[in-house]
């Protein structure tokens, strides 16, 4: 089973997806892991990815298509895989078309998780990490015992600065009017399935589990 992953930050993607690889034994590829595996390793295109990242600039197109061949083509990949932040562009979509075809395969769903924007805004701004530990908690979702003093280390929390609601509204308008094209692309294709990231979730894992084995 190969399934694309498509959701704006803060909808639930990381959490839904270890549900998954749990639930169906599928390796879980980001394009971040999928880089730093290529990089690791000094593949040559690993090698060229690195010459940007290191610049601190987007990997060009075709590099990042040649990772995401070379890893999805791994033996762990032969039963399916559940790809994350790829595609990005209708470019990209339909390179991926291509190698998934050219290996007598193709792409069985495309789950998009949906959540309103305001929701979002919510999510994400009200996110605290510990200055100390790292622990992640949440204002209103998973507050710490003692405001902004992590329960773990009793380290400061505080707020990224890309966490702001300016900076998360600009990259979710950023992210919406990109990924709505890849959105109609791949309803075209009738693969595309919504799912209501709004849900608890155990909930949204329900009804995803429901969605690949069929029973819905």
């Amino acid at each position: 089973m190969n399934i694309i992953f498509m959701g704006p930050p803060g909808a639930g993607k990381g959490t839904q997806a270890e549900q998954i690889v749990n639930e169906f034994h599928v390796p879980h590829i980001s394009t971040g892991d999928a880089f730093r595996l290529a990089m690791s390793q000094g593949t040559p295109l690993g090698i060229e990815a690195k010459k940007f990242v290191d610049q601190g600039l987007l990997v060009p197109d075709d590099i990042t298509i040649g990772i995401v061949r070379e890893r999805i083509q791994a033996a762990d990949c032969d039963k399916g895989f559940l790809l994350d932040g790829f595609p990005r562009t209708i470019s990209q979509a339909e390179a991926l078309d291509d190698i998934v075809g050219t290996m007598g395969k193709k792409i069985d769903y495309v789950i998009n998780l949906s959540v309103d924007r305001n929701l979002l805004l919510a999510r994400l701004t009200g996110r605290r990490i510990c200055k100390s530990c790292g622990a992640t908690y949440h204002v209103i979702f998973n507050p710490p015992i003692k405001a902004l003093v992590c329960d773990k280390c009793g380290g400061e929390l505080y707020q990224r600065s890309d966490d702001t609601e300016e900076k998360v509204g600009t990259r979710l308008d950023e992210y919406l009017s990109k990924t709505a094209p890849l959105l109609a692309y791949y309803d075209n294709q009738k693969i595309l399935r919504q799912v209501n990231g709004e849900q608890e979730i155990n909930a949204v894992t329900a009804d995803i589990n429901n969605l690949l084995r069929g029973q819905s």
